[in-house]
């Protein structure tokens, strides 16, 4: 009788145990590998830390979220490893440019992924770029450089400051020269103090997070402004896509600039569990309406205005369904 008994406890805490096992969280226990596509430092890196600090409190299970620099090829690089390499079960994130969908679209080198299939999380930033030019360089608007040359730092091919420079060299005309090498932002800004570049093409929140007091105080100038609409803040600096000369140049600047709305965007590999993908995004959402992680933000001058991954993943689509002729004329002017 007592075997019998003691057979039946057995099995008894066996099944609660397996059903405890079987209901804890996934996550619980795990660490979440976040790939940054740029050096530390820059923007990129800057959301990527802060961000990390809050996510996993509000992913079931409450992982730590590990940040690691895979800087290369403008972000290309981690893209392509998240695409291909990175486990497929909602451990492995990355945050890359903004500009990294057009990436395979316009063939550029290193671009080893197809956009659309990744699992799009979500922005805590919509973007808008701006070229900006030191002081001490002849640039000071945006017609001085159908005269004179900016010399300016460039982080690689799929990043806005490579790709936005020197197509408006060759579409509109302006003297951009391009210095690359730089792993981040931050490097450039570097080398614009030690002045071996006078300038940069990147996102106007990037910028301000760094050197707001560079622009209050004159060191630094806004010269040009681009993507889906211009910045109320910057109403005397001239919107790129009205400096076009036609219709087609027009489209082609609109195809340029469209990473603009995908921002700082945060991406989990192709083909991830539905039920992973979806407590990612949920907890990406409510992260971004967390007072802590908004007064973290704001600490370090960063300006939240999110995007979920829904709304990325519709950006992403119609990306893809852009005419060909555009897309072909956009790589002409980036490669």
């Amino acid at each position: 009788m007592r075997r019998e008994l003691w057979a039946g406890l057995t099995v008894i805490v066996l099944f609660h145990g397996a059903a405890a096992q079987a209901q804890a969280p996934f996550y619980q226990g795990k660490t979440i590998d976040l790939v940054v596509g740029f050096g530390v430092g820059g923007g990129y890196d800057l959301w990527a830390r802060a961000l990390s600090r809050f996510w996993g409190k509000r992913l079931p299970g409450q992982p730590a979220i590990a940040v690691r620099n895979m800087p290369g090829a403008g972000s290309f690089t981690a893209a392509s490893y998240i695409y291909s390499q990175a486990p497929k079960d909602g451990t492995s994130l990355a945050i890359i440019a903004r500009d990294a969908a057009l990436g395979p679209l316009t063939g550029a080198a290193g671009a080893r992924y197809d956009a659309s299939k990744f699992t799009w999380i979500g922005t805590p930033a919509v973007e808008h770029a701006v070229c900006v030019a030191d002081h001490t360089s002849k640039v000071v608007t945006a017609a001085d450089l159908q005269t004179h040359e900016l010399i300016v730092g460039d982080v690689g091919a799929g990043g806005s400051s490579h790709d936005y420079p020197l197509a408006l060299s060759r579409l509109l005309g302006m003297k951009f020269r391009l210095v690359s090498g730089f792993n981040a932002s931050a490097d450039i800004f570097l080398a614009m103090e030690r002045g071996e570049v006078e300038g940069m093409c990147e996102s106007y929140d990037s910028v301000t997070a760094r050197h707001a007091d560079w622009i209050a105080d004159g060191r630094l100038r806004v010269i040009l402004q681009g993507g889906e609409k211009p910045l109320p803040a910057l109403k005397d600096t001239p919107f790129i896509p009205d400096l076009a000369k036609s219709d087609d140049d027009r489209r082609a600047l609109a195809f340029l600039y469209s990473g603009e709305g995908i921002g700082r965007p945060f991406i989990a590999p192709p083909g991830i569990p539905a039920e992973r993908a979806r407590e990612l995004r949920q907890a990406f959402d409510q992260t971004m309406a967390d007072p802590e992680f908004l007064a973290e933000a704001a600490r370090l001058k960063l300006t939240a205005d999110p995007a979920s991954g829904a709304h990325l993943q519709d950006l992403v689509n119609a990306l893809y369904a852009t005419p060909r002729d555009v897309i072909d004329r956009v790589a002409a002017l980036i490669k």
